[in-house]
């Protein structure tokens, strides 16, 4: 990366903290594109670079905090020996340990999940939870010998009922506890979970 590459991500960032900071305090709706500059130290001209609209920070913003996320699923070795000695019987689907962690992101970023959810385009919840769920179902469904053209089907299917589940959390600010919501997952997963 060269020096302007570097400065171009540089200033990029400062806004995406401007505007997570402004979240925390006010509603996407009364946050103004001066604001954001003010907060970050730059001009109006320099936000226009970057971005079209608030929108585009807000999509930006969220893709960042799934993706600094979902790093932590990249070390797909934890969840691997389970998986290849495990019959189906005893195969769990929703973990505790894989939920937890996710819903505790997402309660510590609310107002940015919470920002993003009225705006659906934006939100996207379905590709953050393809991705985790690639990382941590298809090797389930793979060993287990699911076709590979059903598998779409049934990662929709776990998806859009997760993400609705924790849509419905966030409506309500995260007031109840993630262990509680933990286990309404775990519920609906283990109700469906036989392929």
């Amino acid at each position: 990366m060269n020096k302007s590459e570097s400065k171009y991500f540089n200033t990029a960032e400062k806004m995406d903290k401007a505007f997570l900071e402004l979240l925390q305090k006010k509603d996407l709706s009364f946050i103004t594109v001066k604001e954001i500059c003010q907060r970050a130290g730059v001009n109006r001209s320099t936000f226009y670079l970057h971005y079209e609209t608030i929108g585009d920070l807000l999509e930006e913003s969220l893709e960042y905090m799934n993706n600094k996320f979902l790093e932590t699923f990249k070390d797909r070795q934890s969840i691997l020996p389970e998986i290849e000695c495990c019959s189906p019987d005893e195969l769990i689907w929703i973990k505790p340990e894989y939920l937890l962690p996710y819903l505790n992101y997402v309660k510590n970023n609310r107002q940015l999940y919470q920002a993003a959810m009225k705006n659906p385009a934006v939100f996207g919840a379905d590709r953050t939870y393809k991705l985790m769920f690639k990382r941590i179902f298809d090797p389930v469904l793979e060993r287990f010998g699911v076709p590979e053209e059903q598998r779409h089907y049934i990662m929709s299917f776990y998806v859009n009922g997760i993400a609705g589940i924790i849509e419905e959390w966030l409506k309500g600010g995260c007031e109840d506890d993630i262990e509680h919501i933990t286990k309404v997952i775990e519920g609906c997963v283990l109700k469906f979970g036989k392929i």
